[in-house]
């Protein structure tokens, strides 16, 4: 299963992905649930969200990378009933002023849990994630422009 979203801020791409990669942004982006950062090494920061979802109570960790070149990478570690393998990535791309940010999610879901299934609370998720990025780094004060 693929999922991509897309947005356009009026902040540079450097500016747009140092306010992504903050503590505070990265536990926006499950705005639902209670998530806490449990672990820091290095560029990598593993958040823990308890979350609900079909009736059932959950625990989700992800890594998230910082990467050199601005790209944040995240992967979840799938230890549950639905997920074989997720990760995604956010980009950073100059648009005229500002940036399109762009979130993808790839994932493969276990044999027995049909992707149909889960497609439409992933759209949902991917639809958070953004507005939730979207939110902070509209928010933050913006760069000065010497």
């Amino acid at each position: 299963m693929r999922l991509e979203k897309s947005f356009e801020v009026d902040r540079p791409p450097d500016f747009s992905s140092r306010i992504a990669s903050l503590d505070e942004t990265l536990l926006s982006l499950f705005a639902d649930a209670k998530t806490e950062i449990v672990e820091r090494e290095g560029n990598r920061r593993t958040t823990r969200t308890h979350y609900s979802a079909l009736g059932r109570e959950g625990v989700a960790t992800f890594h998230f990378h910082s990467l050199p070149d601005g790209r944040i990478s995240f992967e979840k570690v799938c230890d549950g009933n639905v997920w074989q393998e997720l990760s995604g990535t956010v980009l950073f791309k100059k648009r005229g002023a500002g940036t399109e940010v762009t979130l993808k999610m790839l994932g493969r879901t276990k044999a027995l849990v049909p992707e149909f299934a889960i497609r439409s609370p992933m759209r949902d998720q991917i639809e958070q994630m953004a507005s939730a990025l979207r939110a902070c780094i509209e928010a933050a004060e913006a760069p000065d422009s010497d």
